[in-house]
């Protein structure tokens, strides 16, 4: 029986893909694609940055759909991080919710944002 690969793995494929037809390989060493990975997650950061929460909570379409784009471009580079590491993303992040659970019981962080060691 086959495994169906999920959303993550085809869009991983996808990027690899479109990576490799224009020779970027060559420039996608996991160093280069962890400092893209930030470059991007700052991107997305200056979209927020001086909003108040509300204003950060209702923002304009326009803001909202250069937002998405940034949001993009982190899962894209990230995915490629992935791939370079031969990292199941998908597979990683369910474990670091089961890892979190742990950490944060509900019972002792519901409605708190202290951290696990200070619960």
């Amino acid at each position: 029986m086959s495994k169906t690969p999920d959303a993550l793995e085809v869009l991983k494929a996808q990027v690899a893909e479109f990576a490799a037809e224009r020779d970027w390989n060559q420039f996608h060493n996991p160093k280069n694609l962890a400092m893209a990975v930030s470059a991007e997650a700052g991107e997305l950061l200056e979209h927020f940055q001086w909003l108040t929460p509300a204003q950060a909570a209702d923002l304009p379409r326009v803001a909202r759909d250069e937002i998405a784009l940034e949001c993009a471009d982190v899962l894209l580079f990230l995915l490629r991080l992935c791939d370079q590491l031969d990292i199941d993303l998908a597979a990683s992040a369910r474990k670091k919710m089961a890892l979190n659970a742990h950490k944060y019981p509900v019972h002792k962080s519901r409605g708190r944002a202290t951290k696990y060691d200070k619960l």
